[in-house]
C-alpha cells in the first residue's frame, strides 16, 4: 500500500481548521431542521441534557477518518455541542454510521434513504431518536421558495429533480456493474 503521509498531513491540517466551524453549521442545520418539526422536539425534550455520540464505521477513503461528535440535547428539543473546555459527557446513546460502502450509501441519499444506522444505548432514548432519524426531513423547497420566491423555487426545484433522477441512474448503472 502507498504511503499516503506527505498527502494527509495538509489534509489533516485543513481539517482541523475547518472542523469545527463545519461541525457548528451542521448543528445549525440540524436545529433548523428539527425546529420545523414540532412533534420531534416534542420528542427530544424529554431527554435535555442527555448526550448523544455519533462516530463513523468502516472508512475506506484516502482521507482522514471524520471524528466521532458528540451532541447534548437542549431544554428545547434541540442539539448543542458540550460546552468547550468541559468533560466530554458520558453518551446516553451510540450512533453508528456504516459507510464502508460508499457508492451504497450514496445510492441511498439520492433515493432519500439514510445510510445504515447502528443506534445503540438508552432504549427509551433510542425509540425518540430513531423516530426522528425515520420521519424528520430537510424540505430544502420551502426554504429556498422563503428566501427566493416561488418562480425561482420552481425553478429550482426542476433542475434539482433532474440532477437527483441523474444520479439515481448513475448510481444504478454502476450497482449493475458491479453485480454482473
Amino acid at each position: 500500500m502507498p504511503d499516503t503521509s506527505a498527502f494527509l498531513a495538509p489534509v489533516t491540517a485543513l481539517t482541523d481548521l475547518v472542523l469545527p466551524a463545519a461541525t457548528a453549521r451542521l448543528i445549525l442545520l440540524a436545529n433548523h431542521v428539527l425546529s420545523s418539526a414540532p412533534a420531534a422536539t416534542e420528542r427530544l425534550k424529554a431527554h435535555a441534557g442527555r448526550a448523544l455520540h455519533i462516530e463513523v464505521e468502516g472508512w475506506r477513503l484516502p482521507l482522514p477518518t471524520p471524528p466521532a461528535l458528540t451532541l447534548c440535547i437542549t431544554p428545547a428539543g434541540l442539539l448543542e455541542s458540550p460546552d468547550v473546555g468541559a468533560a466530554e459527557p458520558v453518551a446516553d446513546l451510540r450512533l453508528r454510521m456504516d459507510l464502508s460502502q460508499p457508492l451504497e450509501v450514496m445510492r441511498r441519499l439520492a433515493a432519500g434513504e439514510l445510510p445504515p444506522v447502528r443506534v445503540e444505548g438508552d432504549a427509551t432514548l433510542a425509540a425518540d431518536v430513531s423516530w426522528v432519524i425515520a420521519n424528520v426531513r430537510w424540505d430544502v423547497a420551502a426554504d429556498v421558495e422563503r428566501l427566493f420566491g416561488p418562480l425561482v423555487a420552481e425553478g429550482m426545484s426542476r433542475v434539482s429533480g433532474q440532477a437527483l433522477a441523474a444520479a439515481r441512474s448513475v448510481m444504478q448503472g454502476v450497482a449493475g456493474l458491479r453485480r454482473s
